[in-house]
């Protein structure tokens, strides 16, 4: 079947999270992350192709049936990697083409150009010497904590294994990346598929040069794999002896299309490297977009493939990033360095010590603060989450100190700075402290709960407290509250398909490395960018230790899973384990992985939800060493994730909220002796916790613990209790606006809430407002008559939409019978969009509704209604029962170019 498949939806964000937005701040305007008009086309087999010519490659047979036909087209990109990709990136000339395309013999799936932003770190700090306070104090930290260190003391570098980087390029004339490209350097090839002026929305101009000075993303990620030691920051890179290719798929700034992308993981392949890895991707939750079914295919070849599994994990569970997501790539997950260097505020007019605030660097300001509270109370929940009061002084003569919770640091800092403060600190109300994300260009500074409510209290009393931020000598090196624990900013799994994303956790938090010469040739930054060429390196180590095999690249994932290191999910006795769905399967132990003599296979045990339960699963003990091992198996269970707000059909936001209603498991042994080169199987039946509330869509996992007299290593469960089919997909509620979704907006820009007529002229058209709780395989909007006979499961009385947002000239190739669709009857299809990512707080979506339908063709005039539906996750799509709907109310298509009819 043909398909549209792959898509990212990249929401606008609202800024009011939890918050009424107002309906006058929504742009009549659309911005889903397509490029109008370009496709990536899938061709199949050349076996399966009617009329093809022997000595032809089968895309070039499509290519060829659409000329014929006279259809205009031009070809970006052409993929000729027979068992992994064929086909081509093309744009058309005319819309109306649309669905020539979808009916030329030999396609087998059509999916949109989607564009991923240039990956930005959660943190960036250009360091400024060896005496700035942002470098890390012991600056082998990461080597130390991962088992690196000593298989550099083995003199296991990297030697002769390649790395592909598919990034923003590298400078390599940086001394500790090999001053020179080509072969004989440390970057010994590469490619720039775009060149420094690519934004996304121009046309690339490749050539052989992948050099970045302007943006510096990819001289970091090569740093962290190969940086050579003896520079003066005393680091090295994991696999520093290894050849590093760079491929470069980002100009200075600026977005790209996933065309590029899979024409670098082809480029890549077809160059025999041994490893590539990706510190980019965008929210999506699903395992079907183009880059992740490519990078899954390629390491399902034995080529290692490492992927960020992304930076949203203050939006909460099943969030995970593609390509990340892709089945068979490794997914990356973070983890905080275990010291830092913060910074402090000198306190005046009161006898306290300096207050720790969390930045690497000063807050620049050499003045002396008095200080304002938005609130007296310490314990309020929702401080400056609405506009302050009239009474609210100039805030720019003060430093305002404000209270975490409920809403976004955005809306509260917007709400201060509505009142002229841009020198805030924020205090922290229990979630921890840590790296903030405050969004803007304000001066933020947080600092821990005790220190806010001590300046509350003498705000209160009239003490006079004033404060000052020095510039030099306040660095204190502090244990990091949440060093050796998941970094809070990684996103949550797992995909919505229910794969193990991420796979494993590495080093990514406040990571120094590499960066372009005429940048600052070094800097700190993290994110999950940083931990992924961590595993990278380590996948090198790997190769470059036990062979370039494809059994061996086959094997990596499973080593890292099998021997990594379980996280807690804070630093008391009592936290439980971090939820799988957030380390994967624990820190890599990179030393073990290479050594261990115990294999488990497999070492993931996806249960699936409640509908779908496997709960008995079996695991495969082996022996690889010379001498008899026994062996203790236990049950280590991790914290379940209750992934909804209780009773809501929201997700909860990140940290997601752990609970110990654990699972219980049976093991068919929990002890057992394995002679060398011996295997057993051991059966694990897993039930699922069996308190709490379901409809907190719990998520459980845990270890399977298998620990000889020398070796620990573990299996991975995680399962859902409940039916994702339940799990209501598109928001019905007016929490975001005040009004029910989905809605219309109408010309005036109000919700409609009766029949009206539209003509198409300018901006005389319906605008569709629609929120995803959840994600969906199949998001459809069509066309049915006025009159139509259907019950709707959202909102059946009135009119109101939410969807994701599309560009006028952007269609897409709905599946179906031409005029049915799951048994109802439709006039025609509007729009489809397949593999939706859920929409987090304060996201919605846009849709443009034009006088045309999908394929291109004009809709008569008339009166109809909309009819938008989403499938539940697991639902079947042949089943009305198993789709969220919701029907507009009339709409009058009456655009003047059609004078066949007439308005009543």
């Amino acid at each position: 079947m043909k398909s549209l498949s792959g898509i990212f939806v990249q929401l606008a964000l609202a800024s009011y999270a939890l918050a009424t937005i107002p309906i006058s701040s929504v742009e009549r305007k659309t911005n889903l992350p397509f490029i109008p008009n370009k496709f990536i086309v899938e061709v199949d087999t050349a076996a399966d192709i009617p009329g093809k010519r022997s000595d032809e490659a089968p895309h070039a047979h499509v290519l060829r049936s659409l000329t014929d036909r006279g259809i205009g087209f031009r070809v970006g990109h052409e993929y000729n990697a027979p068992g992994l990709f064929v086909g081509a990136a093309i744009t058309l000339n005319s819309t109306s083409d649309v669905k020539e395309l979808e009916n030329t013999p030999g396609v087998q799936a059509i999916r949109p150009v989607v564009l991923y932003d240039a990956p930005k770190p959660v943190y960036s700090h250009v360091v400024s010497g060896q005496g700035d306070p942002a470098v890390p104090p012991e600056s082998q930290s990461t080597h130390i904590l991962t088992g690196v260190d000593k298989l550099h003391a083995q003199g296991i570098l990297g030697a002769g294994v390649k790395i592909g980087i598919i990034d923003t390029g590298v400078d390599y004339t940086h001394p500790s990346l090999g001053s020179g490209f080509g072969q004989g350097y440390k970057v010994a090839g590469g490619y720039d598929f775009v060149g420094d002026d690519y934004t996304g929305s121009n046309t690339p101009v490749p050539d052989d040069d992948p050099l970045d000075q302007c943006a510096g993303h990819g001289t970091h990620v090569a740093g962290i794999i190969g940086a050579d030691p003896g520079n003066e920051y005393n680091i090295s890179g994991v696999a520093y002896k290894a050849a590093l290719y760079a491929y470069r798929i980002f100009g200075c700034e600026g977005y790209v299309g996933d065309d590029i992308i899979v024409a670098a993981l082809l480029r890549g392949y077809s160059d025999k490297l041994d490893v590539l890895t990706l510190s980019l991707g965008a929210a999506s939750g699903w395992t079907e977009a183009t880059g992740a079914v490519v990078a899954s295919r390629i390491a399902a070849t034995g080529t290692v493939v490492t992927i960020a599994a992304g930076n949203d994990g203050q939006f909460g569970a099943f969030f995970t990033s593609s390509p990340g997501n892709g089945v068979n790539v490794i997914s990356v997950a973070s983890l905080d360095n275990t010291v830092t260097l913060l910074q402090n505020v000198t306190v005046h007019g009161s006898a306290h010590p300096p207050i720790t605030y969390y930045s690497a660097t000063p807050v620049p300001s050499t003045a002396e603060w008095p200080i304002y509270a938005t609130s007296n109370d310490t314990t309020i929940i929702d401080d400056a989450c609405d506009p302050l009061p009239d009474s609210t002084p100039d805030l720019s003569n003060f430093v305002t100190i404000v209270r975490r919770g409920t809403c976004t640091f955005v809306q509260k800092i917007g709400n201060i700075q509505d009142k002229g403060g841009d020198l805030i600190i924020i205090y922290d109300n229990g979630n921890g402290f840590g790296l903030i994300n405050t969004g803007g260009d304000e001066e933020a500074a947080f600092i821990q709960a005790a220190d806010g409510e001590w300046l509350v209290s003498q705000f209160v009393a009239g003490t006079g407290v004033t404060l000052n931020f020095p510039q030099h000598g306040a660095s204190v090196e502090f244990p990091d509250p949440t060093g050796g624990l998941i970094s809070s900013f990684t996103s949550y799994g797992p995909s919505n398909d229910f794969f193990f994303k991420p796979s494993v956790a590495a080093p990514g938090g406040k990571i120094l490395s590499t960066f372009p010469v005429p940048l600052g040739s070094w800097a700190v930054l993290s994110g999950t960018s940083m931990a992924t060429p961590f595993v990278a390196g380590s996948a090198a180590l790997l190769l470059g230790y036990k062979g370039k095999s494809a059994a061996v690249g086959l094997s990596a994932r499973s080593l890292f899973e099998s021997t990594a290191r379980t996280i807690a999910s804070d630093h008391t006795d009592e936290g439980p384990l971090q939820t799988a769905a957030q380390q994967g399967a624990g820190l890599v132990d990179v030393y073990t992985a290479l050594h261990t003599e115990t294999l488990v296979t497999p070492t993931q045990l996806i249960l699936n939800d409640t509908a779908h339960y496997q709960g008995t699963q079996f695991i495969t003990i082996r022996n690889t060493g010379k001498t008899v091992k026994n062996y203790t198996l236990t049950h280590v269970p991790a914290g379940t994730a209750l992934t909804f707000e209780p009773g809501t059909i929201f997700p909860a936001d990140g940290p997601v909220p752990l609970s110990t209603d654990y699972a219980t498991v049976q093991l068919s042994q929990t002890s057992l002796i394995l002679f060398p080169g011996q295997s057993w199987p051991i059966s694990v039946h897993v039930t699922p916790p069996t308190t709490g509330d379901p409809t907190t869509v719990p998520i459980f996992s845990g270890f399977i613990k298998i620990q000889s007299e020398t070796e620990i290593t573990h299996a991975t469960y995680l399962g859902l209790k409940g039916s994702l089919r339940d799990v209501q997909v598109v928001d019905n509620t007016d929490v975001t606006f005040g009004f029910d979704l989905p809605a219309l907006i109408d010309t005036s820009g109000s919700p409609q809430t009766g029949p009206f007529n539209y003509t198409f002229v300018g901006y005389d058209w319906p605008l569709g407002l629609l929120r995803l709780a959840f994600g969906t395989t199949v998001l459809r909007f069509d066309l049915v008559k006025s009159d139509i006979q259907l019950i709707p499961t959202l909102n059946p009385r009135s009119l109101e939409v939410r969807a994701p947002v599309l560009e006028r000239d952007f269609f897409s190739f709905p599946h179906g019978k031409p005029n049915t669709f799951a048994q109802v009857a439709i006039v025609g299809p509007l729009l489809e969009v397949d593999y939706v990512p859920r929409s987090p707080n304060g996201y919605y979506s846009t849709v443009e509704f034009t006088n045309e339908f999908a394929n291109g063709t004009d809709i008569p005039n008339g009166n109809y209604r909309i009819l938008v539906r989403a499938l539940r996750v697991t639902g079947d799509i042949t089943q009305e029962k198993d789709f969220d709907s919701w029907l507009s109310p009339i709409v009058g298509f009456w655009a003047p170019s059609d004078t066949t009819s007439s308005s009543p």
